[in-house]
């Protein structure tokens, strides 16, 4: 064995307010990493805080899930960038 490993990923923490998306504290015990949404498409201050806690908790690798300002379409919808 070359000792290689896999590293199971995920996009959590997108809920932001009242409004939950997602299956965050049910997958994040089977995850080696995961992207933590910055806000912009979707989460917000609350809702990363407690996720990159709950990563902590389970051992998870953390890193970012940058997006454009979407909230409503999750970052999905067309936009002009430049």
């Amino acid at each position: 064995m070359s000792g290689k490993r896999i590293d199971l990923n995920s996009d959590l923490g997108e809920s932001f307010g009242v409004y939950k998306l997602g299956l965050d504290e049910e997958v994040i015990p089977h995850l080696t990493s995961a992207n933590i949404a910055c806000g912009f498409h979707a989460g917000d201050p609350a809702v990363m805080r407690k996720t990159v806690s709950l990563a902590r908790q389970h051992g998870v690798e953390v890193g970012a899930h940058p997006g454009f300002p979407d909230l409503l379409g999750i970052g999905r919808r067309n936009m002009d960038a430049t």
